[in-house]
């Protein structure tokens, strides 16, 4: 307790009184001294009214202006019988916390208002501890959350390394002529589950965006029947281990919706997968695909153990499960009809679900709308031809072996003239033996990583018209803004689809002034 009285007299009295009641105070001369003590911490302050003169308690102002939000600083002001001078009203005023005690007091009464003072100071310092470790919470829960976003960034990056050399050897297979019928049919398949897991690793990065229902679509012109097969091959394994048999009829055959074909595809996968959890083993799954004026109507529906009354309005939403066969949810977290509802809504479509009541199956019915008039998709370019093919002087850069090897292997189908570095080291050794026109850099490299390699291949005069391509994992805004303050002139994630790469070894021919020379 600070104390701040005209005499010293008024000031002893004041301390041997709270001495008594086990309060230790402070006897300071004026405020001037007193806002000295507070910034070394203090409780309270004790003042008489004419210790604070004409403009005596400025420097106690200008101190509790710089206070916290939490801090509302008591002062027990003594004052003149009447309590109404122009001193005590202007410490009303400007000091915030004040309790006027008038003179003569009795010695109980200042004993019981500093007690009073003191513990609502307290209760300001537990409220200040309380605020702390609310702010140290949510610092934590900042760096968690950021732990996590580095760790999907991480996780996606790792997946795309395997990915890379998958894709790529299956461009080459495409590229090379005379496949038979049959091996043609298998590297189709296995594009479209590939193209599947690419975008898988692509949510991993968007998991916030995803649960915010901000689903990004990327629609083009589909055909019906290509979605369903590509949904049914990825239920295949899960029907076929529940010994199911799933009947398809599909009489739209050839219809076509402008939709993200792979989003699509998720909703009847999703849908299937669920009619084969939900059913016992040796089941009926049926799919019956269908016009309806100018909806295309899908159905799934099963034998399965069905749904109680009480539980169909609920089953779209997230986390829930039918109570009665939560054993059969295999690790589900309830998530798969949410994203049914969210994905077909976003095409403009409904789902709605029925059944009869419990062991009598359920029916999922997917409506969507169809264009009037949907104009034919133009032929795409024949990944066969690679129509001009490139001879552009081409040096991969990357340290996993497999990845640069496969894509060495497609660009060479392309025509391109490659070479490979496993190194940023080893780069730079191979560009001073032999110039290239394009280098596709990995970033992540032990040593020289590519960000640095494509800072020194820039402060090289020699090196000045080649085009540099970052080939990565990392593929977040923040990646393709450092990749190209680094001097890079494309950003491509892994795996690098096969027409990207077509274009930009085209683009690198177009803009070469004169021929090159051969590696």
């Amino acid at each position: 307790m600070l104390i701040v009285t005209p005499t010293g007299r008024d000031a002893t009295l004041a301390t041997s009184v709270l001495q008594r009641a086990g309060i230790t105070s402070l006897r300071c001369a004026d405020l001037q001294q007193a806002s000295a003590e507070l910034d070394r911490g203090a409780a309270a302050l004790l003042a008489a009214e004419e210790s604070l003169g004409q403009e005596g308690h400025d420097p106690l102002t200008r101190w509790l202006a710089t206070q916290e939000p939490w801090s509302d600083f008591p002062v027990l002001l003594l004052a003149r019988p009447g309590a109404d001078s122009t001193a005590v009203g202007r410490a009303l005023d400007l000091l915030g916390n004040v309790s006027v005690l008038e003179r003569p007091m009795r010695l109980a009464a200042l004993v019981s208002a500093t007690r009073s003072a003191l513990r609502a100071r307290d209760r300001q310092y537990r409220t200040r501890g309380h605020l702390a470790e609310r702010a140290l919470s949510e610092a934590t829960l900042r760096s968690n959350d950021q732990r996590k976003d580095e760790f999907l960034a991480m996780l996606a990056h790792e997946l795309r390394n395997p990915l890379a050399p998958i894709c790529n050897a299956l461009h080459a297979l495409r590229l090379q002529a005379g496949d038979p019928d049959a091996t043609t049919e298998i590297v189709a398949m296995l594009e479209r589950q590939a193209g599947h897991l690419v975008r898988l690793v692509d949510d991993l990065l968007e998991v916030s965006r995803i649960t915010r229902g901000k689903i990004e679509l990327r629609r083009k012109l589909v055909d019906v029947s290509d979605v369903i097969r590509t949904a049914v091959e990825a239920s295949r394994p899960l029907l076929d281990a529940a010994r199911h048999r799933l009947t398809i009829s599909a009489s739209p055959l050839g219809a076509q919706l402008e939709a993200d074909p792979v989003r699509l595809a998720q909703v009847f996968s999703n849908l299937l997968n669920n009619a084969a959890k939900y059913t016992d083993p040796g089941g009926l799954v049926e799919l019956d695909a269908s016009m309806d004026g100018g909806e295309l109507v899908v159905v799934v529906r099963d034998n399965g153990i069905g749904i109680p009354p009480a539980m169909v309005p609920r089953v779209f939403d997230m986390f829930v499960q039918v109570d009665q066969a939560s054993a059969r949810s295999q690790g589900g977290l309830g998530i798969g009809l949410t994203l049914v509802r969210s994905i077909v809504e976003l095409h403009g479509g409904t789902v709605s679900v029925a059944s009869e009541g419990t062991g009598k199956g359920a029916s999922f019915t997917v409506r969507l709308p169809v264009p009037r008039a949907v104009a034919a998709a133009p032929p795409g370019p024949s990944e066969r031809r690679a129509a001009e093919r490139s001879d552009v002087d081409v040096l991969i850069v990357d340290d996993n072996r497999d990845a640069a090897d496969s894509l060495a292997g497609m660009l060479a189908l392309l025509g391109a003239r490659v070479r490979i570095a496993y190194g940023g080291q080893d780069a730079l050794a191979r560009l001073d033996e032999a110039r290239a026109e394009l280098v596709l850099l990995d970033l992540g490299m032990p040593g020289i990583d590519g960000l640095e390699v494509a800072r020194r291949i820039r402060r090289r005069a020699d090196l000045a018209g080649v085009t540099l391509a970052a080939l990565t994992g990392w593929g977040q805004e923040h990646d393709v803004r450092r990749s190209m303050a680094a001097g890079f002139d494309r950003h491509l994630t892994k795996p690098a689809d096969v027409r990207s790469l077509q274009e930009l070894l085209h683009a690198v021919a177009r803009n070469r002034p004169h021929s090159p020379s051969p590696c």
